[in-house]
C-alpha cells in the first residue's frame, strides 16, 4: 500500500468519524427538545409535581416561590433557551420528584437496566443462532417449520409475553420468582419476556442471509475439498450472515432499554426503565430529559461499535472492499 494511499484513507476514515459523531450530537439535541416540548405540552400542572403531586395542597406564595425559582413565569421559548443552555454545561438538574440530582438517580438504576438488556440481548442471539443453525438449508419442513417459529415468536408482543411466562413458570410451575431483582434466577424471565420477539426478528434477518451465503461459489468449494457441513455452516456461511444481525444489533441495544418500561413493572425490577414510567407519570422532566438522552447515547454508542464489530467479521470492510 502506498503511503497516499494510506493517507487518504485515513483521511477518510476521520470524515466518516465526524461525520458520525456530528450525527450523534444532532440526534442527542432533536431526542431532547422533543421530550421537552412533548412534557410541557402535555395536561397538568408541573409545579404541582415539583411540590409534591396532586396530594399536595401548598400556599399561593410557596407555589409563586416555585414559578420563580424554576422559569416556569418565563415563555416557553426562553425556558427552552435556559434549560439548553444548563444541558450543554452538563446540569441536567434536580429531579422534580424525587429531589435528587438527575444524575445520582440515573446512576443508582442503571445498573439493573444494564443487566437486563445484556441479558436479553445474549439470549436473543443463542436463540438466533440455535434456529437458523439447526433449521435452514435442511429439510424443507424443517426449515419451513423454524422460519414459522421465527415469524411467530417475531410478533409476540413483549408485555403480553412477560405476563404468560409469569402466570407459567413463576406462579404456575414455581420455577422462577415472580419479581425482584436480587439474583441471577429472577433475571431469567424478565431477560427471556425481552429477547424471544427480539430472538425471532433476528433470526429472520440471518437466515436469509444465510440461505444467500450457502448459495456462494467458496460454499461450494468448500463442500468439494471435503470440509465437514458444520464446519462449512459455522466458518463460511455463519460469518457473512452475521453482519445484517450484528447491525441489527446496535438497534435492539437501544429498543429493549426502552422496552424495559414494562417489563421492570411487570415484574417488579428496578431500573430506568420504571423511572421513566414514574417520571413521565409525575411530569418529572429533568429526569425524563435526562432518562431519554441516556438511551439515545446508548444507542448512538452501540452503533460505533457495531462498525468496529463489522471489521472484525469482514477484514475487507476495513480496507474499504465490497
Amino acid at each position: 500500500m502506498s503511503a497516499s494511499a494510506s493517507l487518504a484513507r485515513s483521511r477518510q476514515r476521520g470524515k466518516k468519524i465526524l461525520h458520525r459523531l456530528f450525527g450523534g450530537i444532532v440526534v442527542l439535541w432533536a431526542s431532547a427538545t422533543v421530550t421537552f416540548f412533548a412534557l410541557h405540552l402535555t395536561p397538568g400542572d408541573p409545579v404541582r409535581a415539583i411540590l409534591g403531586g396532586p396530594s399536595s395542597n401548598p400556599t399561593p406564595e410557596t407555589i409563586a416561590a416555585t414559578v420563580k425559582e424554576f422559569g416556569l413565569d418565563k415563555p416557553l421559548y426562553e425556558q427552552y433557551l435556559i434549560w439548553l443552555k444548563r444541558l450543554l454545561s452538563g446540569d441536567f438538574g434536580v429531579s422534580f420528584s424525587q429531589h435528587q440530582p438527575v444524575t445520582e438517580v440515573i446512576g443508582s438504576q442503571l445498573g439493573a437496566t444494564l443487566q437486563l438488556t445484556a441479558a436479553a440481548l445474549l439470549f436473543a442471539w443463542l436463540l438466533a443462532l440455535f434456529s437458523v443453525l439447526a433449521t435452514a438449508r435442511r429439510h424443507r419442513l424443517v426449515s419451513a417449520l423454524g422460519s414459522a417459529l421465527e415469524t411467530l415468536s417475531a410478533a409476540l408482543p413483549q408485555f403480553w409475553l412477560g405476563i404468560v411466562l409469569l402466570s407459567v413458570f413463576a406462579f404456575g410451575l414455581q420455577w422462577f420468582p415472580p419479581e425482584g431483582d436480587d439474583d441471577v434466577i429472577s433475571l431469567v424471565l424478565p431477560a427471556l419476556a425481552l429477547a424471544i420477539p427480539l430472538a425471532g426478528f433476528m433470526a429472520q434477518v440471518m437466515r436469509e442471509a444465510f440461505e444467500l451465503a450457502a448459495e456462494q461459489p467458496f460454499v461450494l468449494s468448500a463442500r468439494l475439498r471435503g470440509v465437514s457441513d458444520l464446519k462449512v455452516r459455522l466458518r463460511h456461511v455463519l460469518r457473512h450472515a452475521l453482519l445484517p444481525v450484528v447491525s441489527l444489533s446496535a438497534w435492539a441495544v437501544g429498543a429493549l432499554m426502552g422496552n424495559a418500561v414494562l417489563i421492570e413493572l411487570i415484574f417488579s425490577r428496578q431500573g430506568i426503565g420504571r423511572q421513566l414510567y414514574q417520571a413521565v407519570m409525575k411530569q418529572d422532566m429533568p429526569l425524563t430529559v435526562g432518562i431519554t438522552l441516556l438511551i439515545t447515547l446508548v444507542y448512538i454508542v452501540a452503533s460505533l461499535l457495531v462498525d468496529f464489530l463489522y471489521t472484525l467479521i469482514d477484514p475487507r470492510i476495513a480496507e474499504g472492499q465490497r
